[in-house]
């Protein structure tokens, strides 16, 4: 029996990683910082701890041959030190844990925003560079943290790094419930100007590239010590995709509008003034928000599908369609 220890396993995207190795027959350990009974009740052995713990992070990978590093410290906003902590020391730590124990592939869970240099992305692909200027925390530490793991292949190790864009879906707490509260509250503005483009990841899809990754990886292989892009591979216009996705939750907008220097300058005063205030909440709109509305984001997934095997098997109406029955399920048991 495979054994792998995805790390953030509680999380979004760790459980449904989770949901679909115990599925295939694995045994499946989570390490998280915090509890999940609903993880145990699955089949899964739940372990706690947190990232910065060496010690702690060596035993949980204790006869483990995979181990799925899936946990990060996400947003846009917050001192650079507790994403560093988070996301270059933890995966320090994870690298350290893999090698102590024998672990032989470490699939990473990384992000586009990597190479995101505040232009549009049409189409590009791997060669494009990392990005040499960042507009958050996030994208910088996970940037440092990607070129670790995949320095750290070896043929005692094999890695990987997966960059899935703008994870989505039923259960998703990050992107979804900002988006409902805004528009709620009337602080959601649609930016006009030129038609942007992004290729967003339903969240099966997203966990089943992380299974072909493993499967494919190796030492020796194609696609160790390499990042790849993973998205739906169907671009779509970012405010009709927002569109969409408010009246799949139930909750149709007529966005006023506004233009994108007006949004770009709106990120930059809301920055200035939480940080001038002392404000630890995360402003309504910051810079890295502004840049990622107001340019195109997709990309050349041809590395995925040739070294992977990764295809989108559920399209983007279909997993509209799941979110739309998910929310109204929810809205049914609440009433």
């Amino acid at each position: 029996m495979k054994q792998g220890l995805v790390t953030g396993g509680g999380g979004f995207l760790g459980r449904a990683i989770v949901a679909q190795l115990l599925a295939l027959g694995w045994k499946v350990r989570c390490y998280q910082r915090g509890h999940y009974p609903d993880l145990l009740a699955a089949g899964a052995e739940v372990w706690t701890g947190d990232l910065t713990d060496i010690e702690n992070m060596k035993q949980a990978c204790q006869g483990v041959d995979t181990v799925f590093h899936v946990a990060a410290k996400a947003g846009v906003w917050g001192p650079y030190e507790g994403y560093f902590a988070a996301n270059v020391t933890g995966t320090r730590h994870v690298l350290e844990a893999c090698r102590a124990n024998g672990v032989q592939r470490l699939v990473y869970t990384s992000s586009p925003s990597v190479v995101f240099d505040g232009r549009d992305h049409e189409g590009i692909d791997e060669r494009t560079p990392y990005a040499t200027r960042f507009l958050a925390s996030y994208p910088q530490t996970k940037a440092i943290a990607e070129q670790m793991i995949l320095a750290a292949n070896s043929p005692e190790l094999a890695t990987i790094a997966l960059r899935p864009h703008l994870i989505w879906g039923p259960g998703d707490p990050h992107h979804l419930p900002r988006l409902i509260a805004r528009a709620r509250n009337g602080q959601l503005r649609r930016i006009s100007g030129p038609t942007t483009f992004i290729d967003a990841t339903y969240i099966d899809n997203a966990a089943h590239a992380h299974i072909l990754a493993c499967d494919a990886l190796k030492p020796g292989a194609a696609c160790a010590g390499r990042a790849y892009f993973i998205a739906q591979g169907e671009p779509v216009a970012t405010w009709d995709f927002i569109q969409a996705t408010l009246e799949a939750v139930g909750q149709p907008q007529t966005l006023p509008t506004i233009p994108p220097w007006l949004a770009r300058l709106a990120g930059a005063a809301a920055e200035d003034t939480y940080r001038l205030l002392g404000i630890e909440r995360e402003p309504p709109l910051t810079r890295f928000v502004a840049q990622e509305l107001t340019t195109s984001h997709w990309f050349d997934l041809t590395a995925a599908r040739q070294d992977l095997g990764y295809t989108a098997s559920i399209t983007t109406d279909e997993g509209l369609r799941r979110l739309a029955q998910a929310y109204a399920s929810d809205a049914t048991n609440q009433t």
